[in-house]
C-alpha cells in the first residue's frame, strides 16, 4: 500500500532534486522528472507548485487521462488525508464543450427531440458507461473479439434491440420476449433520430475506436435488418430473436474478392436440391464480425433465377461454412473474417424474402445503415473537436 503523508511533510520537498507536489489528494515524486516535463523545470519550481496541492493549476493545463498513463503513474509515492482540493473533472461527468455533442442535446428548445430522446441518451450512456466505454481501449489495443458475456449485456439492456428497432412489427416482437428498449420507449416511438443518438452514444462510449464497434455490433447491424424486413415469421422467431438478446451473433456476407462490394458481380452460387432447399458454394471476404458470428446472411446468385439472399449457419465440424481472420489496417477487434462455404446446405426455410430479389433486398438495407456511419462519422469529429478544446 501506498504511504500516506500529512501536507507539512510534502511541504518540505520543494526543490529541485528534491520535489513532490500534490495532485487529487495523490503524492508525486517528481524530482527527477524535469528533463521529460514538456514545460521543464521552472513550472515545477514554481513557488506555487514545489511541495504544494496543485490540482486546480493541473486540470487547468492538463486531461485527467493524463495520470492513468503509467509513465506518469508510476511517479506517485503516497497520498494526504482528506485533500482539501476540488476532485479531478474525470472522464464520464457532464462537462460538456462548444459543439462536443449535438445541438438537440442541449438547446433549450428543438424541433426534432422529444423526451424519448433524452431519455434513451441518459439509458444509452448509462450502460455504456459502465460495461463498454471502460475496456474498449484495451479491447481495442489487444484485439479482443467481443465474447458472450458482452453480447449479453448489450442484448438485456435492449441496445441490440436497438439496431432493428424501427423495422416494421418489431413492436410486438420485442414486447412477445419481455425485450425493453434502452429508457424504456417504445419501438413504435423509435425513429431517425433515435438511431443518431445511438450511433453517437456508441462512438463515444467506444472513444472513436471504428475495429471494436464493428466487432461489438457493426457485423449485427447489417446482417440482422434483412432478417426482419424479408425473413418470414418462423425465421425471425428461430435466428433473429436469439440475436436480439444477446444468445447468437449474425452478419452479412456480401463482398467477395472478385467483386468487392459491387454487388451485382459477386461469382457464389446456390443450386436449387430436389428438396426445395440450396446448394452453396462460394467465399465471402472482408466479412465484418464475420469471426464470431453463427449465422450469415448471405447474397448468392443462381443459374436460372436470379439472385437469392439465404441464412447460412456456421458449420466449422464439417467445414462448409468456415471463416479466417483476415488482417486490415485497423483493429483485428473487428472480427473481419474470409468466409469459405463449400457445399453448404440450406434449407427450403432458410431463404429471406423471395427468390430472384437478393439484390433488391440487399440494397434495401442500405440506407440505414448509412445513416449510421454519418452519424457515427460526424460525432467522431466532434469528439476531435472536444479533444482540441480541452487541450486548449
Amino acid at each position: 500500500a501506498l504511504k500516506e503523508f500529512d501536507i507539512e511533510e510534502v511541504a518540505k520537498h520543494n526543490k529541485e532534486g528534491d520535489l513532490w507536489i500534490i495532485i487529487d489528494g495523490k503524492v508525486y515524486d517528481v524530482s527527477k522528472f524535469g528533463r521529460l516535463h514538456p514545460g521543464g523545470m521552472p513550472p515545477l519550481v514554481d513557488p506555487t507548485v514545489a511541495g504544494k496541492d496543485c490540482t486546480d493549476l493541473f486540470f487547468g493545463l492538463h486531461r485527467a487521462s493524463v495520470l492513468d498513463e503509467p509513465r506518469y503513474a508510476k511517479l506517485q509515492i503516497g497520498t494526504v488525508p482528506k485533500p482539501a482540493q476540488a476532485k479531478a473533472k474525470k472522464e464520464g461527468q457532464d462537462i460538456v464543450m462548444p459543439y462536443a455533442e449535438a445541438m438537440g442535446t442541449w438547446r433549450r428548445f428543438s424541433p426534432y427531440y422529444k423526451e424519448t430522446h433524452h431519455k434513451f441518451r441518459a439509458a444509452l450512456r448509462a450502460v455504456l458507461d459502465k460495461e463498454v466505454r471502460p475496456f474498449a481501449k484495451k479491447w481495442d489495443d489487444e484485439a479482443t473479439l467481443p465474447t458472450r458475456e458482452v453480447d449479453k449485456v448489450l442484448g438485456d439492456s435492449g441496445i441490440l434491440a436497438c439496431l432493428v428497432a424501427s423495422e416494421e412489427g418489431v413492436g410486438d416482437l420485442l414486447r412477445s420476449h419481455n425485450i425493453k428498449l434502452p429508457g424504456d420507449i417504445q419501438a413504435e416511438d423509435y425513429d431517425y433520430f433515435h438511431g443518431l443518438i445511438l450511433s453517437e452514444e456508441l462512438r463515444r462510449a467506444l472513444d472513436g475506436g471504428y475495429g471494436v464497434g464493428d466487432g461489438l455490433y457493426g457485423g449485427i447491424s447489417i446482417g440482422l435488418p434483412p432478417l426482419l424486413k424479408f425473413g418470414t415469421k418462423d425465421m425471425i422467431e428461430r435466428f433473429a430473436v436469439p440475436v436480439i438478446k444477446g444468445e447468437k451473433r449474425i452478419c452479412l456476407a456480401i463482398s467477395e474478392p472478385y467483386a468487392g462490394s459491387d454487388v451485382a458481380q459477386i461469382r457464389t452460387t446456390a443450386t436449387p436440391t430436389a428438396d426445395g432447399g440450396w446448394t452453396v458454394s462460394g467465399v465471402k471476404k472482408w466479412i465484418t464480425g464475420g469471426m464470431v458470428a453463427d449465422y450469415f446472411t448471405t447474397l448468392c446468385r443462381t443459374e436460372k433465377h436470379g439472385s437469392v439472399m439465404l441464412l447460412l449457419e456456421r458449420d466449422d465440424e464439417n467445414g462448409s461454412v468456415t471463416t479466417k481472420l483476415l488482417k486490415t489496417s485497423y483493429s483485428a477487434a473487428a472480427g473481419t473474417a474470409y468466409v469459405t462455404i463449400h457445399n453448404a446446405r440450406a434449407a427450403t426455410d432458410h431463404l429471406i424474402g423471395k427468390v430472384g430479389n437478393g439484390f433488391m433486398q440487399t440494397m434495401a438495407n442500405f440506407n440505414f445503415e448509412r445513416w449510421g456511419m454519418i452519424c457515427g462519422g460526424n460525432f467522431h469529429s466532434r469528439m476531435v473537436l472536444e479533444e482540441c478544446m480541452r487541450w486548449a
